[in-house]
């Protein structure tokens, strides 16, 4: 029965629930007595709060509680902890809480919330990046030198920087000795909003007996029960965080937020259970939003377009507070060179403070930014130099034998085939008629290319458990920690498990909700790992019941456990397949003929923890920042009227080396999904902030996402090259779908409208200001 799950595209385990509507997510929960939440908010971007007034609100009835950050006057936040869970002294952004309202009903906590009375004096505005790095420019955060912090972070107090990574590779002096040509290019990318179907939402209850439970909408179950015992001195134990479902995420709902405030206002009404969710307007700026850039990369090459050296400044828009931003800056720096081998590299990533909405984690991790800006270079070294993009790409690829900024040695396992990918996509373009044609008189085609790369940049500490339950009728059930996020990642553990266990897949139960206090924690739904890491956890487990289930079998079968295999429902000897039992007469002991019982219901566990990850040296960044790199290459082709700068996107293409694919369906599906975010956030998604720094673009009336109807046809392909420390191989795909496709769009539209365009959002308006305006 080997290779009768994994490889097949079997439907998901939630399928019915979701086609019916019976799938529940956390607003849909109701409790007995439970009140509702809403946000009163900062109108100001930057201010002193001078007096906060709450009596209208408390004088409506219905209204139980006013909560404000004098309430709770204690900075949280990983791995910087920076952030006050409700504005205490001042505000640093648009949208920052205030105060917490709880009432009987949602509109009336909604209603009291908007009779909140808060005096502000206004303070300096810092807009952007490059303005927040000015020698000048006004303190975000005055206090900086006395946060704690628990991972690799490095602020610069009297700074408005948040951390600081360098990558120190090589000899600049003589890189930039061997180039004959060199070019310098600027590129800006805007913050943005995840834009998850289902908003931000979080239910507290705090029970008479001192258990606190949590429904969360959330990436990160494990972490809101730490962060909870931590930051309200409860009892690690009797904090239980209950998942269902989750309509979405993208790396937004991995922080930690609305789980402090739900607390908070459970607290203040005696623990009963306190309901907050999310409207879309509070959603996008009140909760992290997507990370911005601002980077400068110089590179350059020798005369037959070998790369010998770069270096690269990039400064993240990581708002406020600093949250995930301070990673992801790191994983800006750690992959910077994008999958290109360079010998001599320079590369500072800083994350700063500005008086926009905090970031988090976004799909990709800082890795489309970084992507962006090194594939804008790359598009500009190859005109210079006078090479065809794609072969300059080829030309370059990291491979084996190379090394990373970082100063990692490759391999074919950690690393895959990025020429392989390339080679693909030349073929699926066909690439031959990428020059810029003119359709009609006055459309134009064009297409553009990128090549991808991206490490998980997770904790050394990153780690996964599983447990393997066998029923008395030999199915089996899986406990694990990871969240489903739409993502598939629980029926493809059951395809794993099946295809070990040898058994059908449809005799494998997984609820589709994650309970902390039974189920084996997993670190976070994020970063592609969750296959990785409970796949190796559930492998380990499989393993531990098949050694359970053939030392029972060799009791009745007379014969040693090493000479059994387990299959098809049944253990039997090797050498005689037809000698052999039934795994439902021995999966909960069996019963001899003299009435003793040998084994007992069998019950695999596994786990497992990142191997060979290394801090990163403070100073050149030597270090080890993950398991393994996933390569790819994609392209896009449009269509542009040169009369009015619109164009139509006609087609996008991904090649990427999977390792191996677990499930073909989901994971085109995850690369189409993926690749049309990139599209959207590349053509039209941006936050629109006036000169007081408010946020003017907060609903999807004003917000424009990419449409149904201008989806372009999509192509996905695969290239299998294992990576030996997975199960069966395989290489994390979730978020790559989206990393290279704003370079991809950027670059066929550059080609099409005859000028660089290294400014995202990619509007007409832009490209004719662009063609127009050269300042």
């Amino acid at each position: 029965m080997s290779g009768s799950a994994v490889g097949k595209s079997v439907p998901r385990k939630e399928s019915w629930q979701k086609a019916t509507g019976t799938a529940r997510y956390v607003d849909d929960i109701a409790k007995p007595g439970m009140l509702h939440a809403k946000l009163a908010v900062s109108p100001h971007a930057h201010a002193k709060i001078i007096s906060i007034d709450s009596s209208q609100a408390l004088s409506i009835p219905g209204v139980r509680a006013v909560v404000t950050g004098q309430h709770f006057p204690v900075l949280t936040g990983s791995p910087l902890e920076d952030r006050p869970p409700i504005a205490i002294d001042k505000v640093r952004y648009y949208g920052e809480p205030v105060a917490l309202v709880v009432a009987d009903s949602e509109y009336i906590a909604q209603m009291a919330a908007l009779r909140i009375k808060a005096e502000y004096e206004p303070l300096p505005i810092v807009h952007s990046p490059s303005q927040a790095y000015q020698k000048d420019a006004p303190l975000i955060h005055e206090r900086l030198a006395t946060y704690h912090g628990d991972e690799e972070v490095y602020p610069e107090p009297g700074t408005n920087v948040a951390n600081r990574t360098r990558i120190r590779k090589g000899n600049m002096v003589e890189g930039w000795k061997q180039c004959a040509h060199t070019v310098e290019v600027y590129v800006r990318l805007p913050q943005s909003d995840h834009a998850a179907m289902e908003t931000r939402c979080s239910i507290a209850e705090i029970r008479p007996d001192g258990n606190v439970i949590i429904h969360s909408a959330s990436q990160s179950p494990y972490i809101i029960r730490k962060q909870i015992s931590h930051y309200f001195h409860v009892p690690l134990q009797k904090v239980q965080v209950h998942t269902p479902l989750v309509g979405g995420a993208y790396g937004g709902k991995a922080a930690v937020q609305l789980e402090f405030l739900a607390f908070l206002a459970s607290r203040a009404v005696g623990g009963r259970p306190v309901k907050l969710v999310n409207a879309r307007e509070t959603d996008m700026v009140s909760s992290p939003v997507h990370i911005g850039l601002e980077s400068r990369v110089r590179l350059g090459c020798t005369r037959d377009g070998k790369i010998a050296a770069a270096e690269i400044l990039h400064l993240f828009d990581g708002g406020a507070y600093s949250d995930r931003g301070v990673i992801m800056s790191r994983a800006g720096a750690t992959d910077c060179s994008g999958p290109y081998r360079i010998d001599n590299l320079h590369c500072d990533s800083l994350c700063m403070y500005t008086n926009h909405p905090y970031s988090t984690s976004f799909r990709g991790f800082g890795h489309l930014e970084l992507t962006f800006a090194m594939e804008r270079a790359m598009d500009a070294l190859a005109e210079k130099a006078q090479m065809d993009p794609l072969e300059f790409r080829f030309h370059n690829a990291i491979g084996p034998g190379d090394t990373t900024p970082t100063q990692v040695l490759l391999n074919r396992s950690n690393v895959g085939d990025l020429p392989k990918c390339i080679a693909k996509l030349h073929d699926i373009i066909p690439w031959d008629q990428r020059s810029r044609v003119k359709s009609s008189s006055h459309l134009v085609k064009a297409t553009g290319v990128s090549c991808f790369w991206k490490n998980s940049n997770t904790p050394a500490d990153a780690g996964a458990g599983a447990v393997v339950i066998f029923n008395a009728d030999g199915s089996v059930n899986v406990l694990c920690g990871a969240v489903e996020i739409g993502q598939g990642t629980r029926t493809a553990l059951t395809q794993m498990l099946a295809e070990r266990l040898k058994i059908d897949g449809r005799r494998i139960h997984i609820a589709t909700d994650v309970r902390t206090e039974s189920d084996p924690e997993l670190w976070k739904t994020v970063a592609s790992r969750s296959t990785f890491l409970v796949g190796n956890a559930l492998m380990t487990a499989a393993d531990d019941a098949i050694a359970q289930l053939k030392r029972t079998a060799s009791f009745v079968l007379k014969c040693p456990a090493d000479s059994l295999e387990a299959g098809g429902g049944r253990v039997y000897c090797k050498d005689n397949p037809a000698d052999g039992i039934g795994i439902d007469a021995i999966a909960h002991g069996y019963k001899l003929p003299d009435g003793r019982i040998v084994g007992s219901q069998v019950i695999g566990r596994g786990s497992y923890t990142m191997r060979g990850i290394t801090e990163l040296d403070p100073e050149t960044g030597r270090g080890n920042p993950g398991p393994e790199w996933t390569v790819g290459a994609q392209a896009v082709e449009v269509e542009f009227d040169t009369r009015d700068f619109t164009y139509r996107i006609v087609k996008a293409a991904t090649v990427i080396d999977a390792g191996k694919v677990i499930n073909p369906v989901f994971a085109r599906g995850q690369l189409t999904g993926g690749m049309s975010m990139g599209l959207s956030l590349a053509s039209r998604e941006t936050f629109l902030f006036n000169d007081r720094g408010v946020v003017l673009d907060t609903q999807f009336r004003t917000y424009k996402l990419i449409r149904y109807g201008e989806q372009p046809s999509y192509f996905v392909d695969f290239v299998e090259t294992p990576h030996l420390e997975a199960p069966y191989g395989l290489r994390g795909i979730g978020e790559h779908g989206v990393i290279g496709m704003p370079a991809a769009l950027a670059s066929a539209l550059s080609a099409a409208a005859g000028v660089e365009l290294n400014r995202l959002p990619l509007t007409p308006e832009r490209i004719w200001r662009a063609v127009h305006d050269s300042v």
